[in-house]
């Protein structure tokens, strides 16, 4: 006897629900914040640095200088992302190891 859930075997199902739990709970991400509005700078950041943080990024705190980074030149965007080798990081340890990438960009001279 085969038990079915809409259509589907119990087996096959499971199969769904886990591919679909692992892409949700490891879906790559990123946060832009432009101070001064306008479009997102998709050119090379004068900033960029991974950071290490634990469990699930509840563990660690960085601070990150934009005066020091742009020597006195206004800070155009910043942005928190989660690169392919970080969600690769983040699949393999199941969240145990979260790092992310920090971006600045800064104002041309």
């Amino acid at each position: 006897m085969t038990v079915k859930v809409i259509g589907m075997t119990i087996k096959k199902f499971r199969a769904v629900l886990s591919v679909t739990l692992i892409l949700v709970l490891t879906a790559c991400s990123s946060v832009t914040m432009r101070p001064y509005g306008g479009e997102k700078d998709t050119s090379k950041p004068t900033y960029q640095s991974s950071k290490d943080y634990y469990w699930w990024g509840l563990k660690n705190d960085y601070e990150i200088n934009t005066t020091e980074i742009c020597q006195g030149r206004r800070v155009m965007q910043m942005q928190s992302v989660s690169t392919l080798s970080d969600w690769i990081f983040q699949s393999i340890t199941f969240g145990i190891y979260f790092p992310r990438t920090a971006k600045v960009w800064c104002e041309e001279k």
